[in-house]
């Protein structure tokens, strides 16, 4: 047993780290900037579908990830903070459209910043699934804004496919969401243990 989460383990890191190598070594050669713009759009949502295939459909990756410590799931969305700053430096600059920095920066912000907040108060099971819940609400506003803006190719929405920011909607953005759906399912498979009510 194990050897076999060990090895899932390993097989994640490795694809993990080949989908983030693939992205960097893609988006610093500027190769996303020459695919029309919805397509950016696509790859998203097809990669978030992916992640999720494989989290629904192989045991044992579903088997690690719902072994996970919930806590150990929310610490990963710490890196929206530096997402959020991302987009608001962005903005700042006159490099993307207002409304999206709005929604996407501060948004991204303020969930980054809840994380300390939750992993050092009490432990609880519907803490952490309010937590994950207001992540995808956020998730999901940030990203229909995108995908909406490149789909209507809104002035501006182009740099988003620029190095470096283009990590943030091809690895990071997959990456949340599916950590989040994972963290949701995991908590609400477990109610009926929950950590401290």
């Amino acid at each position: 047993m194990l050897n076999t989460i060990k090895s899932t383990e390993q097989y994640i890191l490795i694809g993990l780290g080949i989908w983030a190598s693939t992205v960097t070594i893609a988006g610093s050669l500027n190769l996303f900037t020459l695919l029309p713009l919805p397509s950016l759009s696509i790859l998203v949502v097809v990669s978030l579908a992916m992640l999720l295939l494989l989290y629904y459909s192989i045991p044992a990756v579903y088997t690690y990830l719902a072994s996970f410590d919930p806590r150990r799931l929310i610490l990963f969305h710490l890196w929206r903070i530096g997402a959020g700053l991302t987009f608001l430096y962005y903005g700042s600059q006159s490099l993307l459209p207002p409304q999206f920095v709005i929604n996407a920066g501060y948004g991204d912000l303020a969930v980054g910043l809840l994380v300390p907040l939750i992993l050092i108060s009490q432990p609880s099971m519907r803490k952490y699934l309010i937590f994950h819940l207001l992540g995808q609400l956020d998730f999901a506003i940030a990203v229909g804004t995108g995908l909406t803006f490149t789909v209507l190719q809104v002035p501006l929405m182009e740099n988003i496919a620029t190095f470096p920011i283009v990590l943030i909607p091809l690895f990071g953005v997959p990456l949340t969401g599916a950590s989040s759906v994972v963290a949701i399912d995991t908590l609400l498979k477990h109610r009926r243990e929950p950590l401290h009510r």
